[in-house]
């Protein structure tokens, strides 16, 4: 074998686990599914508790999302609304963020090591969003600090389908 092809050979190798994980990991995971609640369409019901976004379509319908959810520390419940979209946002870690873990950087710009994944939707007037992820792993846990994350491409998605001033209800 020349030194050329066990290069190659180890290169596939190596290259075997990664494309063993994006399969596991799909690239969406909405459907359109009954969903019946006393809300307006385009409003957004979040249950934390099967980590689940809904998207409400109108006539007892919905468009259902997998998403990550905070730690059960960081959890919090009620209404709100989408007060800005943001692609490709910039993530500032919140100064609570910070307390926790003084290393983090100041902030980190759009591109694959950002936080926030392709887009953002920021809840009221808080730091909470619903937002991508560069962790699509985290999909279907309590893994944030009280944010929503969704794979990338659903989120962009909902971003397309959502306007500002759309409420959120966040449910257990």
């Amino acid at each position: 074998m020349s030194s050329r092809s066990f290069l190659a050979a180890l290169a596939l190798l190596a290259s075997a686990p990664a494309a063993a994980h994006e399969q596991a990991v799909p690239a969406v995971s909405r459907s359109e599914m009954p969903y019946a609640v006393d809300a307006d369409p385009g409003t957004i019901v979040i249950e934390t508790g099967e980590r689940k976004l809904y998207l409400l379509t109108g006539q007892g319908k919905a468009l259902e999302y997998d998403i990550a959810v905070g730690k059960p520390s960081e959890q919090w419940f009620g209404k709100s609304w989408i007060s800005k979209k943001r692609d490709n946002p910039t993530w500032t870690p919140t100064p609570s963020m910070r307390k926790k873990n003084p290393s983090l950087p100041q902030s980190v710009g759009p591109g694959p090591k950002n936080p926030l994944g392709e887009r953002a939707l920021n809840l009221g007037w808080g730091a909470y969003r619903i937002h991508g992820t560069n962790s699509p792993n985290s999909i279907g846990r309590a893994a944030s600090a009280g944010c929503f994350r969704m794979r990338n491409a659903d989120v962009k998605d909902l971003f397309e389908r959502v306007n500002v001033g759309a409420q959120v209800l966040v449910l257990r």
